[in-house]
This record gives structure tokens, C-alpha cells and sequence, in this order.
């Protein structure tokens, strides 16, 4: 007779490796769901960010004052924190909705479920390398028009190291969503509201220090939130300001607690997945 085992179960790292060819084609498949029968195409993981930074521009840089006092032009103040936001955010979404948008595998077949969430990562994550382009672009004209204030620094070999907290928290975060979603349908609703209150929690228009950014004495609490150490440091990788070493320590730890916590709890309700979906 075979049994669920109960309780805390840890990560079968093993059994996630011999499932990689799942992973890769449940990636394909997201992925070509995210274009299929769109007239623009991947064109969209551009247009997202693009108009996010031109409405935060006009809102919040001009109306807000917030593009005062900073010799780093705003759109790319903006656009540097966007890239690591939109990849958030848009994995947390698809991510909280995966188990129950997957139940059609969870019913008939064993596979590891943690492959689901973490599958959700792969379109967001081509979105992210698309929209990076523009970046690139943006930067390559400020710099070509004279901004003296864009330089190219040693600290862009850490862009891979804040990319990688921000997957770790997007992971985690999806992951701990996707089961309270299973549990809790109401977390279906909840979580479009949940990711636009993250987002104005997080330094993506606004900045930390500087003439009309947030004052050092907030920095700490701040930190608390995952995403903050990761948008600080990427936009700072970018710009070539001064890094804030104790912002990103404490959001990394964070972002270690947010996955740990997740996966945990996934693996420890994931037996009664097929029970309840």
C-alpha cells in the first residue's frame, strides 16, 4: 500500500534532476502560450516596461519632483529598477496561479509539483533578456548625447549576483503562493493587489538617499523587503553609484528566508494536492 508521507518533507534535489526534460517543456510551453494568437508578439515584453517607465516619468519624475537633485538621468533611474520588478512581479503571477491552472497534470500523472512553479520563471525571464535590450539602448544614447553622469563601471559584473536574488525571491515567493492558492482560493484574488502594493514598497520610482528619495533612517526597514536589496543593486550596478552593502546583506537574507520558507511549506501540504484542487 502506498501512503503520503506527512509532515515536513525536505527537497529531492535528485528526483528534480531526472524530471529536467519536464521542466524544459513545461518552460516551452508557457512560453508559447504567452505569444500564441498575439499581433504583437514578444514585442509586449517591451511595451510593458517602456510605458510603466514613460507614465513614471511624467508622474513621478516631472509632477513628483523626484528627477530633482540627481545627476543620473530618470528614465533610466526607472527603467534599471523595472527590469528586475517586471520579472517579479510577472513571475509571482503566473506562479501563484500555476498549481491551480496545472490541475489537469496534478490529477493524472506523478511528476515533482515543485517543477510547476519554478517552470513559471522561464517566459518571464525571456521577457526580462528582451526588455534588457532597451536598456542597452537607452544607455548607448545618454551616453552618445554627451550625459557625462553615465559611466560604464566595474560593477556591472554583479548585474548576474542581483538577478539572481531577484529569482531566488521570485521562486519563493511563487512557490509559497501557489500552495496558499490551492488551500485558499480567495489567494486568486488577492494577488494582483498584493503585487501592486509590492511594487510601490519597493524602490522602483523612487530612489534611496539623494534630494527627494527615502531617508537613510527608513533604509533598514526597508530592506526587509526582498526586492529592495535586489533593485538597489541592480540600478546601482548600472549607474555606478556607490553600492549600499547593508541594504543588500539584509534583503538577501530576506530573499533566503522568503525561499526557504516557501519551499518548505510547499513540499509539506504538496501531498494533498490532488485531494483538494
Amino acid at each position: 500500500m502506498i501512503r503520503a508521507r506527512s509532515g515536513w518533507q525536505a527537497v529531492n534535489f535528485a528526483e528534480l534532476w531526472r524530471y529536467r526534460e519536464l521542466l524544459y517543456f513545461l518552460v516551452w510551453r508557457d512560453v508559447k502560450i504567452r505569444y500564441k494568437q498575439t499581433v504583437l508578439g514578444a514585442a509586449w515584453a517591451i511595451i510593458q516596461p517602456v510605458m510603466t517607465m514613460v507614465v513614471f516619468t511624467i508622474f513621478f519624475g516631472k509632477f513628483g519632483g523626484m528627477a530633482e537633485g540627481s545627476n543620473i538621468p530618470y528614465p533610466i533611474v526607472v527603467f534599471s529598477a523595472l527590469l528586475p520588478w517586471t520579472f517579479f512581479a510577472n513571475s509571482i503571477s503566473q506562479g501563484g496561479n500555476s498549481l491551480v491552472n496545472s490541475s489537469h497534470l496534478i490529477t493524472k500523472v506523478y511528476f515533482p509539483r515543485l517543477l510547476i512553479p519554478m517552470s513559471t520563471l522561464g517566459a518571464p525571464l525571456l521577457d526580462f533578456a528582451i526588455s534588457s535590450g532597451v536598456l542597452v539602448a537607452m544607455i548607448g544614447w545618454y551616453m552618445a548625447t554627451g550625459v557625462d553622469s553615465i559611466v560604464i563601471s566595474p560593477q556591472l559584473a554583479l548585474l548576474p549576483v542581483f538577478l539572481l536574488i531577484t529569482i531566488l525571491t521570485a521562486f519563493g515567493v511563487s512557490t509559497l503562493l501557489s500552495a496558499l492558492t490551492i488551500a485558499y482560493r480567495d489567494f486568486r484574488y488577492v494577488l494582483t493587489f498584493l503585487v501592486q502594493l509590492w511594487m510601490f514598497a519597493s524602490p522602483v520610482a523612487y530612489v534611496l538617499g539623494g534630494k527627494n528619495g527615502v531617508p537613510e533612517r527608513w533604509w533598514q526597514l526597508m530592506a526587509l523587503n526582498p526586492m529592495t536589496g535586489a533593485i538597489v543593486g541592480f540600478r546601482r550596478s548600472i549607474t555606478g553609484e556607490p553600492l549600499l552593502w547593508d541594504v543588500i546583506a539584509i534583503s538577501g537574507v530576506s530573499s533566503v528566508l522568503f525561499l526557504i520558507a516557501g519551499v518548505m511549506y510547499f513540499r509539506r501540504v504538496e501531498q494533498r494536492f490532488a485531494d483538494i484542487i
